[in-house]
């Protein structure tokens, strides 16, 4: 036989138990909904699609003019935007395939230094250190190291390639990954994009074929450049490079 305070708990625990059945269905349709980050959760489509939407209008226009050209003929293709520091790596049928902030040449400007071909990297002064704009036709290769790139201007030691170590007081990673382009300016003119960047969109899609570079000028308007090789291919010059 239950003591009155034994009698007393069972009751409650009973009591209990009928109003956890009573509200569970409430509480179950009233429990809070998680907000989640859409672009964090985004398919790869969807980053993308976004991607492209943010890019610059220079950008958009040196797309439309390439495809509805279709300069690139049948080649994979790339869209440096120098003022905004990105590139945007597009299939040959003009099909996004990745798009990322890139460092750049340490001095802004769109002409290589004269005389390049016959100077060694490391003599550039620092307002030589540009990274050219035009139309290049790339090849993939390797450097003096081993180390496998993608060749803008072979001649002119002008490669597009992946991170790698430098001085820490250069803080490349800290740049790339800045929210602002206004940083991302130290190569020797070379175009250095993520490691994973590199190695997963750059690599896959011109390791094995050329390509067609788009660099993107900040000196002049973009239409100005783009029907300067418009009118450059018409007059019968084939060469893809335009300085």
């Amino acid at each position: 036989m239950l003591l009155n305070g034994e009698r007393w708990r069972a009751r409650a625990i009973q009591i209990a138990m009928l109003a956890l059945a009573t509200l569970a269905p409430l509480l179950l349709s009233a429990a809070p909904i998680v907000a989640t980050d859409p672009v964090a959760n985004a398919s790869p489509e969807f980053e993308l699609e976004l991607a492209l939407k943010s890019a610059s209008d220079d950008a958009h226009y040196a797309l439309r003019w390439v495809t509805d050209a279709q300069d690139n003929h049948g080649l994979p293709f790339v869209i440096v935007d120098k003022k905004d520091a990105r590139i945007f790596v597009f299939e040959a049928n003009g099909r996004l395939r990745g798009a990322s902030p890139a460092l750049l040449g340490l001095t802004p400007g769109d002409n290589a230094v004269p005389g390049i071909e016959q100077r060694e990297v490391p003599s550039l002064r620092e307002n030589e250190r540009t990274t050219p704009a035009g139309r290049f036709v790339s090849e993939p290769g390797h450097n003096l190291h081993g180390e496998a790139v993608v060749w803008i201007d072979y001649a002119a030691k002008l490669a597009m390639h992946r991170l790698r170590p430098a001085f820490s007081a250069e803080r490349r990673a800290e740049r790339l990954a800045s929210a602002t382009p206004d940083d991302n300016r130290i190569s020797f003119g070379c175009i250095v994009v993520p490691v994973h960047f590199y190695e997963t969109v750059v690599e896959p899609l011109l390791r094995k074929t050329y390509g067609v570079i788009y660099v993107l000028p900040e000196t002049q308007p973009v239409q100005r450049m783009l029907g300067a090789l418009q009118l450059s291919l018409r007059q019968g010059d084939h060469s893809g490079l335009i300085r």
